[in-house]
């Protein structure tokens, strides 16, 4: 995925945000912090979060465990950072971690676990991002002095670089189920499982029953401004919290950013629904443009990627001949565009993105304004 750079990308984007017409689809990262997390983030109540005395950061974590049905939880600054302790705690130098080609641990988080957690990322092609025992099991390490040693599963719901694609509960069972009889531990990085489980129907805690550890974004389609959240045992919380410390991750009276967390956990899953409607219609609407190609049955969450080659432009061109228009969008592959649909975005929005998407697409920018 390769980033847009401005010259003066915070005036771009003041320019930008000025304009009525203006929808960032870039990604659910980009959302605002609502007036009630504001003012909660205001009056929240604070202390010092290594000394366990945030009382604001407490109730966050209690309340996620319990929303998980896990023993605990830890906040901790990035998504990125929530991965990268659970690998740690998960393994030792010179495991390996199975994951999806194309998941976020393996692309997106620097090689963190190799560089920091010593481990390698044993990557298998999963159908839409989604992995089958079978697929794992064919490359579990065999118990042999010489080898390195499989350590770890990492599973990805919903999947990012595939679509927002999904693992239902059942298949999410079988492969604990199997992993746990092999003696590995799985975690799931779930930056958007609230996402995951909105599309299903089933809660995160049924989801998630027989997975060891999970990572979920309070800064993504969740709208807070900033915050991730481990859970899983109260043992594995505690080595996780010496982690976070040795990371760089120790924060002080953190509770003004726990504040806005704790709404968006509480109340931003009720509206995700809305999110996957309206991505739903970006993706019907850009099946009918005729040299765009995607799949609407496969778009469930809010995540949609489309095949842009046959309008003769890489997806870097595609997303620079959006932007004067006002739709920012980014490049996943060399001609993979992809658009995420938020709770900063409404459906006039949509529409006003799939005008602009048919009119570049079909090469009369001139008329899109």
């Amino acid at each position: 995925m390769s980033a847009q750079v401005a010259t003066d990308p915070e005036r771009e984007l003041k320019v930008a945000q000025g304009n009525p017409d203006f929808v960032d689809l870039r990604s659910d990262t980009v959302t605002r912090p609502t007036a009630a997390m504001r003012r909660a983030m205001a009056e929240a109540e604070v202390g010092d979060d290594v000394y366990l005395e945030d009382p604001t950061v407490n109730s966050l974590e209690r309340r996620a465990a319990e929303i998980f049905g896990k023993e605990a939880a830890l906040f901790v600054p990035t998504g990125c950072m929530g991965n990268l302790i659970a690998i740690k705690v998960w393994t030792h130098h010179g495991d390996e971690v199975i994951c999806e080609e194309r998941s976020h641990v393996n692309l997106y988080e620097l090689a963190s676990m190799s560089a920091i957690a010593g481990c390698m990322p044993r990557t298998v092609r999963g159908d839409d991002g989604i992995l089958t025992w079978k697929e794992i099991g064919s490359v579990i390490r065999p118990k042999i002095y010489y080898d390195s040693q499989t350590a770890l599963v990492c599973l990805e719901n919903s999947h990012n670089m595939a679509g927002g694609t999904l693992y239902t509960c059942s298949q999410i069972a079988d492969i604990c189920s199997c992993a746990h009889a092999a003696a590995l531990k799985v975690h799931l990085d779930g930056a958007r499982v609230f996402n995951a489980a909105v599309a299903l129907g089933v809660t995160v805690a049924e989801m998630t029953r027989n997975i060891d550890s999970v990572m979920f974004c309070l800064s993504k389609g969740l709208g807070a401004p900033v915050g991730s959240m481990l859970v899983g045992s109260r043992g594995f919380i505690e080595k996780a919290r010496i982690y976070r410390k040795m990371f760089g991750g120790g924060m002080r009276q953190v509770g003004v950013l726990a504040a806005a967390g704790k709404i968006a956990l509480e109340e931003s899953p009720r509206r995700l629904a809305i999110d996957h409607q309206n991505a739903r219609r970006l993706a019907d609407g850009i099946a009918e443009i005729r040299n765009l190609h995607v799949d609407p049955k496969k778009v469930r969450t809010n995540i949609v990627i489309f095949d842009c080659k046959d309008t003769g432009m890489d997806a870097v061109q595609f997303c620079d001949a959006l932007r004067p228009y006002g739709i920012w969008a980014l490049d996943t592959a060399q001609y993979s565009v992809r658009y995420v649909t938020h709770c900063d975005v409404d459906a006039a929005g949509m529409e006003r993105a799939l005008k602009v998407t048919r009119q570049v697409a079909a090469g009369s920018q001139g008329s899109a304004a």
